[in-house]
């Protein structure tokens, strides 16, 4: 019996299926569909971020002012595979077309959208781990979910993704497990870590390494009073913070993803306390993400840099328990100038992806579009006159955000 010709809407639905298959951190995080998008690669999509309130005292009612915002996502993310395509080739099976072209095509597209969202760690300012150290323990883990539960993040939708290195690392800590039953026993033998830590974890060569900037000199805080509200924040949740003491004139003096803390400045419980006194202080300092590369100037080493959260010290969107004084200290994790691998642990909502369907071209007659889960993918071929061959070419189109970075938290490596 003969093949039945391979369509252009078959090989657009085993495409998508390939890629869903494919993804690791993709498959893990929120994710949306915009079908009414008609817009261009660069165009952002709006999402609303939720409001959140203070409890209030006594029998008589305490207005309370709402600050809602929204933040966006740009659409700016355009891959694709393409490849010559035969006559013959409509001939084929779809799982021999699969095999040989597509299943390898959507990986590709899928390690790239992966890598995209793993570069996403820049994002969080939560931090755990010791540089230069490997997490290869349970410990290691559970500090990651230790901060996530001190930030009160729900445990039953948490997603641990730990570079090749950690991952075999843990697995074989498992060994040290008292009950060697079968199940632990074939998880150790295929080095699968599985549930750890209130953590679904799993492996991806995808996970980002940070470089940390040249963090040389002896920083400080120029000037007090840098707080803002948060109506005075911007919707990223990001604000200046002027410093200087670092060595004069250096270009990437700190860069973006780099991690420090504020002498004084403690992180505070995120749920809101009762009243308007504020928020129970924890027992360590609050860590800060730089977001965007900075230079220090001449003389005195200033340097202005944008951090996230914003420091504020009141009401329900408190980040820190007071504002930081003139010339207090600034500490940087890690070394300058050292990579350290970024394992990332999130829940669901710190990480959001967004998928778009591409505009169908119409001078092509073999094309399809096919949307499913959150996921599209465009097939098209067409005759190029350049190569004097038919072509056949798969196309992506996504944005990335942490739309809720406090959400999530870095196990450096």
């Amino acid at each position: 019996m003969a093949n039945t010709l391979i369509t252009p809407s078959i090989i657009a639905k085993e495409a998508l299926m390939q890629l869903e298959n494919s993804l690791h951190m993709s498959n893990e995080v929120h994710r949306e569909y915009k079908k009414d998008f008609n817009g261009k690669v660069g165009d952002s999509v709006s999402i609303r971020k939720p409001v959140k309130f203070y409890t209030a005292d006594g029998a008589t009612r305490v207005n309370q002012n709402v600050e809602e915002k929204s933040t966006s996502i740009t659409v700016d993310q355009r891959k694709h595979v393409s490849w010559g395509f035969s006559t013959q080739d409509l001939t084929l099976s779809i799982s021999e077309y699969s095999e040989r072209y597509i299943k390898p095509a959507m990986i590709t597209l899928a390690n790239t959208m992966d890598r995209a969202g793993h570069s996403l760690y820049s994002s969080v300012w939560n931090s755990v781990g010791t540089p230069g150290t490997t997490p290869a323990n349970f410990a290691a883990v559970g500090a990651a979910a230790q901060r996530l539960d001190e930030m009160a993040v729900e445990s039953s939708m948490r997603k641990m993704l730990l570079n090749p290195a950690a991952e075999y690392a843990v697995a074989g800590n498992q060994t040290t497990l008292g009950a060697w039953d079968g199940k632990v026993k074939t998880a150790y033998e295929q080095a699968i870590v599985g549930q750890v830590a209130k953590f679904k974890t799993l492996s991806s060569q995808n996970v980002s390494n940070h470089t940390v900037g040249v963090a040389t000199g002896t920083p400080l805080v120029n000037g007090g009073s840098q707080e803002v509200t948060y109506a005075n924040a911007t919707g990223a949740n990001t604000q200046t913070l002027n410093t200087d003491g670092w060595t004069n004139s250096t270009t990437g003096i700190l860069k973006a993803g780099d991690v420090i803390t504020i002498e004084g400045v403690y992180a505070v419980n995120p749920v809101p306390g009762e009243g308007t006194t504020g928020k129970t202080v924890m027992p360590y300092l609050q860590q800060f993400t730089v977001v965007a590369d900075a230079d220090s100037g001449a003389s005195t080493g200033p340097a202005a840099l944008t951090i996230s959260p914003a420091i504020i010290t009141s009401g329900p969107f408190q980040t820190v328990d007071a504002a930081p004084a003139d010339d207090a200290a600034i500490t940087v994790l890690g070394t300058g100038g050292t990579a350290y691998p970024q394992n990332l642990g999130f829940h669901k909502n710190a990480f959001a992806l967004v998928t778009c369907p591409l505009e169908m071209p119409e001078g092509a007659a073999f094309k399809a579009r096919e949307s499913h889960n959150g996921l599209s993918v465009r097939v098209v071929k067409d005759y190029d006159i350049d190569s004097d061959e038919d072509v056949i070419r798969l196309d992506i189109l996504y944005g990335w955000k942490a739309i809720y970075p406090d959400l999530a938290v870095r196990l450096w490596g």
